[in-house]
């Protein structure tokens, strides 16, 4: 059923819209030579007969709050790199069309029910370290905090992970969640507006761990045959991030921004997340063999998607206490 409802999204339209040029705002990283976006734009403009062109447009919380400030006049057809913690916040905006099918063959790890927005990976988010550094870490954020490693981190108002960790802490501890912040500002040495900036920092040295995904030592370990990098597994549990896609109400490429959100649960897209994105796809599609030698954590409690209100508050949270 999905192959066939990717054909009638695509068959009808594409024979009139072959000059047209759909533009996708993502993230740095999403567009860079060794992400996704190139491979992605092959496949997808060998579909479409048209021009795909990806622009970088920062983390998920700066591209929301570009595509705020732009209004009606984005140029921007199709959004992709908001996540769960973001969903609700970009809703309530009204800029964003509904689906114009409902995506099937998904494989998350929770139930999946929007008509918005359309999920491309999945990953659970992790500090990771050099193990050939550090030979003990902490298990949880209240051994980190008693510790005396040093962490870079990024920012929940630019960043998707930043904002991710802000809601992890505060699913962990609730009440108690600035009273962690608190004793954790001194094992920050940086935030950073987005992941790339914190994770080359880290490579660099600069830090004894950094804020990113449990699947990033896959990255090292198949793509440069290095076993040094390791997530920490967390007692509390781990923040589930879902990445999403969707629509621009004010899009003048309708039909081909459907295309594009029905394209991103096929094979030819997905195929190519979990060695260029270093996430979990969407769908059932396979991954390679390291990514079995990364650690299966426990998700943290509270829900999928965070109100506006809720997010707010963890972001405020997290400003008081690191400014102390």
């Amino acid at each position: 059923m999905k192959n066939f409802l990717f054909a009638a999204a695509f068959c009808l339209p594409f024979g009139s819209v072959a000059a047209e040029t759909l533009t996708v705002y993502t993230y740095d990283s999403f567009v860079s030579d060794w992400g996704p976006g190139p491979q992605i734009k092959t496949a997808f403009e060998a579909e479409c007969d048209c021009t795909l062109e990806f622009v970088s447009a920062g983390d998920g919380a700066a591209m929301l709050a570009r595509l705020r400030l732009e209004g009606e006049r984005t140029e921007a057809d199709v959004v992709l790199g908001l996540d769960n913690s973001l969903m609700e916040q970009a809703r309530d905006l009204g800029i964003f069309a509904p689906l114009a099918a409902t995506p099937e063959g998904l494989a998350l790890p929770v139930a999946w029910e929007d008509d918005t927005f359309v999920p491309y990976d999945w990953g659970y988010l992790a500090f990771v370290y050099d193990n050939t550094r550090l030979t003990e870490v902490p298990d949880s954020f209240e051994a980190l905090a008693a510790s005396d490693l040093s962490i870079v981190i990024q920012d929940p108002r630019s960043s998707t992970p930043g904002l991710g960790l802000a809601l992890w802490v505060k699913a962990a501890y609730g009440d108690d969640a600035a009273g962690i912040w608190q004793r954790l500002s001194d094992n920050v040495v940086t935030v950073t507006k987005g992941w790339s900036e914190a994770y080359g920092m880290f490579l660099e040295g600069e830090a004894d761990m950094v804020l990113s995904y449990t699947t990033s030592p896959a990255y090292h370990l198949i793509a440069e045959d290095d076993a040094s990098k390791s997530a920490v597994q967390f007692s509390e549990g781990h923040y589930l991030q879902v990445e999403v896609a969707a629509k621009l109400v004010s899009s003048e490429h309708g039909a081909l921004a459907d295309g594009f959100l029905a394209f991103i649960t096929t094979d030819a897209f997905q195929n190519v997340i979990p060695e260029t994105n270093w996430m979990y796809p969407a769908t059932g599609a396979a991954v390679p063999e390291g990514f079995g030698s990364m650690i299966t954590p426990a998700p943290v409690g509270g829900a999928l998607t965070i109100s506006d209100a809720d997010r707010k508050a963890a972001v405020e949270e997290w400003v008081h206490a690191l400014s102390q």
